[in-house]
């Protein structure tokens, strides 16, 4: 809706994925059962971390947050795309689409913090094995999850603050299937030069350095793969850190493709399908990989499966 001469919006329209109205119901079923798979997944690594006295370290700690914070990243947007798949009413308020980008920023912010510590955390393994747990204490690790928390929680509000001081024109459609910030900013009719700004400052505080620093982390690590003669010890170490790579070039390839390496040629659906990666199979594939590649949370389902059977 808009009012007056300013145009004061008052909700936004979601133009949404381009899907022909007879394949609806396919991607319908399709992004429900991916949605519910990283719902699930996700619930079950926090559980077991939770549960498991043996997954009571300081990467476990990391990974349990990761799961947390892939559960809500993928519920800021996925329940709202279902909803509209469903509805002919694709709006959504304006302070909805604020709080969704707040939190969308919040989740997807922390999820870049985490894989960085996580890195680190298998280069201590890795190069410093005897001073582990000196280096990754229990207490200083809870201290960096905290910090990394408080972190995003800023960061995200303060561009949340600065979006919500802009004014937006009477074009109120937003092309995409939830409220991304270089979305919204299109729409803005007032200067958008702090929020620019805000983002190409911060923004690299909060993506490309976390991304040179697993860079570096896994540089560091290369190199003492190479030191090591054995070819039993070489595929420790790659077993070591298969995971968290494969959850880092997931995560980092869709980003750095969408935002740092945009093209003119960019389509709606490009730019939707390469959202969809890191918002929902991401998140979805996560649990799979840390569950499939890692004997420790294969070891942890037994147990706990085998107390409950004890149990009943």
């Amino acid at each position: 809706m808009v009012m007056d001469n300013q145009s004061v919006i008052t909700q936004f329209l979601l133009l949404g994925l381009p899907i022909a109205p007879k394949h609806q119901h396919l991607f319908y079923a399709l992004f429900l059962a991916m949605y519910l798979t990283a719902i699930l997944g996700n619930l079950i690594i926090i559980i077991l971390i939770i549960l498991d006295s043996h997954l009571h370290t300081p990467m476990y700690l990391f990974l349990s947050n990761l799961s947390f914070s892939d559960l809500c990243f993928s519920s800021v947007t996925m329940p709202k795309l279902l909803q509209n798949m469903q509805s002919q009413d694709t709006s959504i308020s304006y302070a909805g689409c604020l709080t969704q980008m707040y939190f969308f920023m919040v989740f997807a912010d922390m999820e870049n913090f985490l894989l960085v510590v996580m890195a680190y955390d298998r280069y201590v393994t890795i190069c410093f094995p005897l001073h582990y747990m000196s280096i990754m204490s229990p207490k200083l690790c809870v201290y960096v999850v905290v910090l990394f928390w408080a972190l995003t929680v800023f960061y995200s509000m303060l561009h949340t603050l600065l979006m919500a001081r802009l004014s937006f024109c009477e074009d109120n459609v937003i092309a995409h299937f939830f409220c991304d910030i270089s979305a919204l900013l299109k729409l803005a009719c007032s200067d958008i030069y702090i929020n620019e700004l805000l983002i190409f400052i911060l923004g690299g505080f909060v993506v490309v350095i976390p991304f040179l620093l697993i860079v570096v982390s896994y540089v560091q690590i290369l190199s003492s793969i190479l030191k090591v003669s054995s070819t039993q010890g070489i595929l420790k170490v790659f077993s070591t850190c298969g995971s968290h790579l494969s959850v880092v070039s997931l995560f980092y390839g869709t980003i750095i493709g969408l935002y740092l390496c945009p093209s003119a040629n960019n389509s709606t659906m490009k730019v939707a399908s390469m959202s969809l990666m890191y918002t929902v199979v991401t998140p979805m594939l996560n649990p799979f990989i840390y569950s499939l590649r890692n004997r420790d949370i294969k070891d942890a389902l037994i147990r706990v499966l085998c107390k409950k059977k004890i149990t009943m």
